[in-house]
């Protein structure tokens, strides 16, 4: 055995002259990353990670792919507890965690969203939502030494009353045995009969979980202030495929004690809720605009917050964020310090950024905070100057473009700036595919895209795409990355595992913005100089339709529930309305 732990003979094919021996290499290394001992697993991904640099393209090809399978993965990748009533107290989702031992050893379980709570047990990742406003859009990821993996969860609640009986926040017991990490306490005392959202039964063969496992991770709730653990069992001991059903009793279980102290006071049998999911839309080849809204003057850009009922217009002209309500579209501002540029939100909605800076590419540059509830400016963030296309990623941190400088900076939940990354001038815009760790800016001046490692925040790979990329955006599976070549009427797509290019793909006049339908299926080409949004086949890059907006297009915004997106029409201070899924 060599001092880097990998097997000497392995070492000597990777390190090989030829394409082929090396390729043979990459097989034995994926190999390692999947075997039970954690050193060598460990040290074969990270061998498999600087193959990727291979001058050979077909051996760092491999190794990209060889990374991808021997990753983490969570499955399913969303969890939708779709529509619930409004005395829920609680709903409860499992998710498969995949891959190599190495996957799960020491991983660690980070959340994002109100409410929302999760613990890992082994393989099964516990997902529990407390539904505490009327809306979540949330994520939880898990992260170990075979990279991270992240699962969308959303839901809402049907006609929410002013307040939920939620139980103040206490200093957290003892974790039950087995468990990793879960942010904050699961459940205390006095919220009432379990509420379980039951998910559909994994097909025959797969994610098999013993009926003794089973049990112990849908039952175990984690009593606030260490005063032990608590338990209710549920008797079922298969997962029922989910249905519209009335709610089932379950007997209580006679041993569970509510503390270490006295036995639980005679509770209310527990019920098991099976509440239907939220029906998945499906993006259509060709939207159709549905309205325009009127906001201020010049606006550019437009994000949706998570969960698709507010609608943020940065305007250039006016000096204001217009917030409008997507339901009664009416429109509101927020004064702001200076020019706005760009604007994005944080992934649980409560914040939102807002690019700005003056014609000078100087003076004023900064990012405004604004707080989503009270609609005020809490601080105004000091950054590079021309501050571009704002994106918060999946770990939350705001990433900033400094487009005259030719860097990245990225701040700590909008408020600390942790690190500046130097790319090729002039980057416009970020996006991310979680899976690969991997972040992709577009850099207009330079007619590449560069790749970073997320967790070195290095540049790993310049990817020469179509002139002057001006926007990128990646489909929310995390496979494709879709660029806007300005100045050459024409988009590129990339694979985000192997780097792959593909295209240019003619598109209309002078394409501004990207963006990805929820579904993936299709990207949007916002082209600001013939009115138009160009629809392409978000795999292979054919145009299926081309719908006209309104003067002077600039940029676009797809609601997180895939039915509606927003373009912003700078000569005509106004949003269009397009229907993009049904």
């Amino acid at each position: 055995m060599s001092e880097t732990g990998l097997p000497q003979n392995v070492l000597t094919e990777i390190g090989s002259p030829i394409r082929e021996s090396r390729l043979t290499g990459v097989d034995e290394l994926a190999r390692l990353a999947w075997g039970a001992d954690l050193a060598m697993a460990a040290a074969a991904r990270h061998a498999l990670q600087q193959m990727t640099q291979d001058d050979s393209r077909s051996v760092s090809a491999a190794a990209a792919a060889a990374l991808e399978r021997t990753a983490v993965r969570l499955d399913p990748e969303r969890v939708e507890f779709g529509v619930v009533a409004a005395d829920t107290q609680r709903l409860v989702a499992d998710v498969r965690v995949e891959g190599p031992p190495l996957g799960v050893a020491g991983a660690t379980v980070t959340v994002s969203g109100p409410g929302l709570r999760a613990m890992l047990s082994d393989r099964t990742l516990r997902v529990m939502w407390l539904p505490r406003s009327d809306w979540l859009d949330g994520s939880v990821t898990v992260r170990g030494p075979a990279g991270w993996a992240e699962v969308r969860v959303t839901g809402q609640v049907a006609d929410a009353g002013p307040a939920f009986a939620v139980a103040p926040p206490t200093s957290r017991g003892a974790e039950p045995a087995g468990l990793h990490t879960y942010d904050g306490g699961m459940v205390a005392d006095g919220y009432g009969p379990s509420r379980v959202t039951v998910l559909p039964a994994p097909p025959q063969g797969r994610r098999q979980i013993g009926t003794t496992v089973l049990v112990a991770i849908l039952t175990t709730l984690v009593v606030l202030g260490g005063a032990g653990v608590a338990m209710t069992l549920l008797n079922d001991r298969t997962i029922a495929p989910l249905v519209a059903a009335p709610t089932q009793p379950v007997p209580p279980d006679p041993t569970v004690r509510a503390s270490s102290a006295a036995p639980a006071p005679g509770p209310a049998e527990p019920q098991v809720t099976r509440v239907p999911l939220a029906r998945r839309v499906q993006s259509v080849a060709k939207p159709a605009v549905v309205g325009t809204i009127r906001v201020g003057a010049e606006p550019e850009g437009v994000a949706v917050s998570p969960d698709g009922r507010t609608v943020y217009v940065a305007n250039q002209n006016s000096r204001v964020l217009s917030v409008v309500d997507a339901s009664t579209r009416r429109v509101r501002s927020v004064d702001l310090r200076n020019t706005p540029r760009f604007v994005t939100t944080s992934r649980d909605g409560r914040t939102v950024f807002v690019s700005m800076y003056e014609d000078d590419k100087i003076t004023g540059s900064g990012v405004a905070v604004v707080d989503a509830l009270s609609l005020k400016v809490i601080r105004n963030l000091e950054t590079g100057d021309m501050p571009y296309t704002l994106a918060v990623a999946p770990d939350n941190k705001l990433w900033v473009p400094i487009h005259s400088d030719g860097r990245l900076e990225i701040f700590s939940s909008g408020t600390l700036r942790l690190a500046e990354i130097k790319v090729k001038p002039n980057p416009h815009a970020v996006g991310f595919a979680g899976d690969q760790q991997r972040a992709f800016t577009a850099n207009h001046e330079s007619n590449a895209v560069s790749v970073l490692d997320m967790r070195t925040n290095k540049v790993m790979r310049t990817i020469p795409v179509a002139k002057a990329p001006h926007s990128i955006a990646v489909s929310p599976d995390g496979r494709m990355a879709l660029v806007a070549g300005y100045e050459a009427d024409a988009a590129n797509l990339i694979d985000t595992v192997t780097l792959e290019r593909k295209g240019p793909f003619k598109v209309g006049r002078d394409p501004q913005s990207v963006a990805f339908s929820a579904d993936s299926r299709y990207g949007y080409v916002v082209n600001e100089g013939d009115n138009s949004v160009s629809v392409l086949n978000g795999k292979t890059g054919a145009v299926t339709a081309t719908v006209k907006v309104g003067g002077s297009p600039r940029t676009i915004g797809v609601s997180p529930d895939g039915r509606l997106a927003y373009v912003s029409n700078g000569s005509d201070n106004t949003i269009s309305v397009l229907r993009v899924g049904e």
